[in-house]
């Protein structure tokens, strides 16, 4: 899929790397609509991106108002061929911390928004790329999930946040193998630890420490290049049903 014919969703697209995903689509001829909770950030983001870009305030747990939105989406591009799952919160908290065992709310919240989101997201958006005009290969759409390389070695403090990333994983191969019929294609991409606005409230020790962790290139991952990661998933389409780790050989310690 060339990006210029790009008409998509992104979810957490007003920070972050949905923003920076945002960025990359809009500055190469895409369409782009953001779907996030945060209304005065989501409205600002727009501003900046320009007329290729609109943001609608989407709560993605709410099976309805993803329905609803998506649609809308849909109206507003003239069509829809993109779905980039980037929404998610950290939920970290021990299994059995300091001041007791962690609240059920915890992890149901946190594989909520980052599991079930993702899929009432890709779901809704699968609904309507179905009926897209068939393009080469009879490719119809293309829907990117972001995980974590916590899906695979998280940390202590991390079960909520591993599981609910792990599932993201687990789907990625079913949900490719049963969308192949309508010619939709599913990816997944796992970043390491990539410079996020919650990386920049950390103290310089630890930014430090956080990159000399990365064996090589010894930085923290920069959004531009999750960015290219995606662009290079939707012009690359025998790319389907696979999670591409992105995070310069590191592997997570216990803690």
């Amino acid at each position: 899929m060339q990006l210029n014919q790009v008409k998509a969703i992104i979810t957490g697209g007003a920070s972050g790397l949905g923003y920076a995903v945002a960025q990359h689509l809009v500055t190469n001829g895409g369409q782009v609509v953001l779907f996030d909770v945060n209304e005065e950030k989501g409205q600002e983001t727009t501003q900046a991106l320009g007329d290729n870009a609109r943001f609608f305030r989407t709560d993605v747990t709410s099976e309805e108002g993803v329905a609803i939105n998506v649609a809308a989406v849909h109206n507003t591009l003239g069509g829809l061929n993109v779905v980039i799952n980037c929404a998610g919160i950290l939920g970290a908290s021990r299994v059995l911390g300091k001041e007791g065992p962690m609240a059920l709310s915890t992890f149901a919240n946190t594989v909520m928004v980052n599991l079930v989101g993702s899929f009432n997201v890709a779901k809704a958006g699968a609904a309507l790329m179905q009926n897209n005009e068939a393009g080469e290969d009879g490719e119809r759409g293309v829907i990117i999930n972001t995980a974590s390389v916590a899906a695979y070695e998280g940390q202590i403090g991390q079960a909520a946040y591993s599981a609910s990333k792990g599932g993201v994983v687990g789907m990625t191969l079913p949900m490719a193998r049963e969308l192949s019929r309508f010619g939709i294609r599913v990816a997944t991409i796992a970043p390491g630890i990539f410079w996020t606005p919650m990386v920049d409230g950390m103290s310089p020790q630890v930014q430090e420490s956080l990159s000399a962790s990365i064996p090589f290139p010894s930085r923290l991952g920069k959004p531009d290049e999750f960015a290219s990661t995606v662009a290079f998933i939707l012009g690359n389409r025998y790319i389907n049903g696979e999670t591409i780790r992105l995070d310069g050989a590191v592997r997570l310690q216990p803690k």
